[in-house]
């Protein structure tokens, strides 16, 4: 099944057939869930005059690889911005929530542009490509990494984050304008920070994940993405990251923060 297909689904109706080949390890890959919940948020929504400001998804429980059921109510419909709660149920428990708010423009004399300088990334004709046979979870087969700075998960490092480019396989995936629910799709296959310092494999799970949008989408799924991740805190269990996605055009998309689940 494609993205559009499952797309297609959620725009038709309430239950919905869970993909094969996007499990991560006991659970469907929290970024495409992510992007199933935005989309049934986009299709109830349904006015074009209002762009996605945020939105904030709490991961209640893993999403086994069969059916599910999306459910959406507006929480409050102002002039400028709607805000609503999208949330996924399997075998009648909640397994995830979506709270995202849309808002239209609005005249503003404040304009302030501070966002933080793109690093430095190499061509795409150098990229070093993530080998398909390293074994990553399966749902990573649906895209093309290259780690451009730092270390790869469990590699012992003694320092979190990295750099790195990414995008879907065109081999997997056709060519076709890119909506919303694919940039969290995409955004979310990177693991956290703090997974390089694991000097063995051991559980780590994203708990909240907050995304804001910046600049308009105007990009191609075969297009290639930039990608940042920089931990401020883990201890305890928890790690508490943030994250920043650039497009092909060096234009900042979105900026993440997560908290994040550590079993080491």
């Amino acid at each position: 099944m494609s993205l559009e297909q499952l797309y297609q689904q959620i725009e038709h109706g309430e239950n919905v057939e869970a993909p094969n080949g996007w499990l991560q390890g006991r659970t469907i890959f929290g970024g495409l869930v992510a992007g199933v919940l935005l989309h049934k948020a986009t299709v109830t929504i349904n006015d074009a005059q209002k762009k996605l400001l945020s939105c904030s998804i709490t991961f209640v429980g893993p999403i086994e690889e069969k059916a599910f059921k999306l459910t959406a109510e507006i929480l409050r419909q102002g002039k400028s911005v709607t805000t609503l709660e999208v949330r996924l149920w399997q075998d009648d428990a909640v397994q995830s929530i979506l709270l995202a708010s849309f808002g239209s423009q609005r005249e503003s004399r404040i304009q302030v542009s501070q966002e933080p300088q793109v690093p430095n990334f190499p061509e795409i004709d150098q990229l070093n490509i993530v080998p398909k046979y390293l074994p990553f979870p399966e749902c990573v087969k649906n895209f093309q990494l290259a780690w451009t700075e730092g270390q790869y998960p469990m590699s012992g490092s003694q320092e979190p984050d990295f750099l790195g480019m990414c995008h879907f396989d065109p081999e997997l995936h056709p060519q076709r304008k890119m909506i919303l629910p694919d940039v969290l799709t995409l955004m979310d296959v990177w693991p956290p920070g703090v997974l390089s310092m694991f000097r063995k494999p051991a559980p780590a799970s994203t708990l909240t994940w907050q995304v804001t949008f910046l600049h308009p989408l105007e990009s191609q799924l075969h297009d290639w993405f930039k990608y940042q991740v920089k931990t401020e805190f883990a201890e305890h269990g928890y790690a508490t990251e943030h994250a920043f996605l650039w497009d092909q055009q060096n234009r900042l998309i979105a900026i993440a923060r997560q908290t994040v689940t550590v079993f080491t």
